[in-house]
């Protein structure tokens, strides 16, 4: 009997037999493939914590794997006694199923191992839930979610006392205590309406939910009459966190005439009106462009579930709508940022920014333009948002932070992607531009002319299941083995891989390749979705060059990466 199969009777045998997820074995019990897939692992820590599908098995989210990771998680914190207990852990979800049962369940766990826990009433905004770890001072935070992922889904996101996402070494500790814990007999739980009556559960009141909104609305960079507070705008919530949050910070920065795409303004776990409801992706877009082309829209905005990614659509001069990638909007929150401090004279003498490695370096031109320093980092939030201490220590003011995957961080107090604050900068920046009769589809035109022709692209495979990691695998071993000398007619110049680490960057499983006709391109497996990713960029002498010889070196090297069995 292999271990899935053993892992698969054990369940079985444990699970109470009225138990839903009993029922789902037994419907499975003489598919091999299916309890394979569901046993083979433990879910483990990716770049954002634990993330899987909804359903009975290990690899799979249910209360069991919750249960088996609060509670190891409780024992690292309990690691560092009494101080931490009372700092306590603030717990957060997002409109998926299960995810308040998942976030009421943890909060119980953690009351009975003497832990305070804080929790909102409702489903709130990953990044409110990043500000309430420093505004409470908490030990933790653990947020309910499964961001941008189809609705089969959902996912844990664990938070340290600096307000990042666990750091490796932190995930290290707490997988350590983990792995430790047998999730029949070791968990402790505690009910969760009985913790709030005692006081050891604590409910957020509106102030904390005030709190956030006015830290947010604290970084408007113009306001007043600077800005046409009538422009037209749309914006999204695609059925998530968004809402409530987005739509106050709108009315209290005065804008008159934007609009909400009303089929999605409800939380909705089905994410019915959208089906894949990443931001990220056009055809997420498609209820707002029919809005927006009756109402006039200058710009469409959209969040994704627990609203920390943030995506735009910009009506070009010829009134189509054109998606911008995440590389894209960051050209505009960068250029924006550094040009609003420049005039109004608050551009610190040792200004920093940080972007991730598979991001474009035209916003490095940008930053290096006024003066300010374009750190690296590895991807995802607790990486970029992970240098501020370091940015700090060494006497530098952070601006902003991002990455290609519509991730922005426009505060060192929120270390994590906001896509609320995106979403206040950039519709302050249209109105800032429109009362100079400029759209930000111009401005981006304009910074094309200013820094030069670049092009992005970054397209993916997915490959589900067992058999997709091990072609994901086999994939990355094969470019390894076999690297190009040569890619689209140009010769690769340099080889960075950073499997072992790169100068001050850890290590990750990422090849970045150099091209001798200014183009670089970087491959990696996705730490939390069953993709293996891409990213293209090139600087020509046009934006039509640019796109086309984009192209070219994307072709060839899926050719090669695709034709890996």
């Amino acid at each position: 009997m292999n271990e899935a199969r053993q892992r698969y009777e054990e369940w079985l045998e444990k699970l109470d037999h009225n138990d839903p997820l009993y029922a789902e074995l037994l419907s499975i019990k003489d598919d091999d493939k299916e309890i394979e897939e569901r046993f083979y692992q433990y879910l483990t820590f990716g770049t954002a914590g634990l993330r899987g599908k909804v359903g009975a098995g290990t690899n799979r989210m249910n209360p069991y794997m919750v249960g088996k990771a609060t509670q190891g998680i409780a024992n690292y914190i309990l690691r560092f006694g009494e101080e931490a207990k009372e700092k306590g852990v603030v717990i957060a979800h997002d409109p998926r199923y299960f995810s308040k049962e998942f976030s009421q369940l943890a909060a119980g766990i953690f009351a009975a191992n003497g832990i305070k826990a804080y929790v909102f009433p409702d489903l709130r905004p990953t990044p409110e839930l990043a500000y309430m770890i420093n505004y409470l001072g908490t030990q933790s935070g653990i947020n309910i979610t499964a961001s941008h992922n189809p609705k089969e889904y959902n996912g844990y996101k664990a938070y340290w006392e600096d307000g990042c996402q666990v750091s490796s070494s932190v995930a290290d500790g707490m997988l350590e205590e983990i792995d430790k814990v047998d999730m029949w007999t070791e968990v402790k739980t505690s009910d969760f309406l009985e913790g709030v009556e005692s006081g050891k559960i604590i409910v957020l009141g509106e102030e904390y939910d005030r709190a956030y909104l006015d830290h947010i609305e604290s970084l408007a960079i113009h306001s007043g009459d600077e800005i046409d507070l009538d422009i037209p705008l749309i914006y999204t919530p695609l059925n998530g966190c968004g809402n409530i949050p987005f739509s106050t910070m709108m009315e209290d920065r005065g804008f008159t005439n934007w609009h909400i795409v009303e089929e999605q303004r409800l939380p909705d776990p089905n994410f019915t009106t959208v089906g894949y409801p990443n931001p990220e992706d056009p055809k997420a877009f498609k209820l707002s462009e029919e809005l927006g082309r009756k109402l006039g829209a200058e710009l469409l905005m959209a969040t994704d579930p627990d609203s920390d990614r943030f995506a735009i659509e910009l009506r070009d001069d010829d009134g189509n709508y054109i998606p911008l990638n995440g590389n894209q909007t960051g050209y505009l929150l960068v250029n924006y940022i550094l040009e609003g401090h420049k005039s109004a004279g608050t551009l610190p003498e040792k200004g920093a920014m940080v972007k991730s490695i598979v991001t474009s370096t035209m916003s490095t031109e940008m930053a290096k333009a006024y003066g300010v320093e374009m750190f690296e980092a590895l991807t995802g939030f607790k990486n970029i948002c992970g240098r501020i201490p370091f940015l700090q220590e060494n006497g530098y003011t952070y601006l902003f932070g991002y990455e290609e995957s519509v991730g922005y961080a426009a505060s060192p107090e929120i270390r994590d992607k906001d896509g609320i604050s995106a979403g206040m900068l950039v519709a302050e920046a249209a109105a800032y531009y429109r009362k100079q009769e400029k759209t930000l589809w111009n401005v981006l035109q304009e910074l094309y002319e200013k820094y030069g022709f670049y092009a992005e692209d970054e397209p993916n495979l997915v490959l589900e299941g067992i058999e997709g990691a091990a072609r994901i695998k086999r994939m990355m071993e094969y470019v390894r083995a076999n690297l190009p000398t040569e890619v689209a007619g140009a010769k690769v110049e340099k080889v960075i891989d950073y499997i072992n680490g790169y100068e001050d960057i850890p290590a990750s499983n990422v090849l970045r390749f150099y091209l001798d006709n200014n183009s670089w391109f970087a491959i990696r497996p996705s730490g939390t979705e069953p993709k293996i990713k891409f990213y293209f960029y090139t600087k020509q002498n046009s934006r039509e060059e640019a796109l086309e010889t984009n192209k070219r070196i994307k072709e060839d090297i899926l050719r090669i990466i695709e034709s890996v069995e």
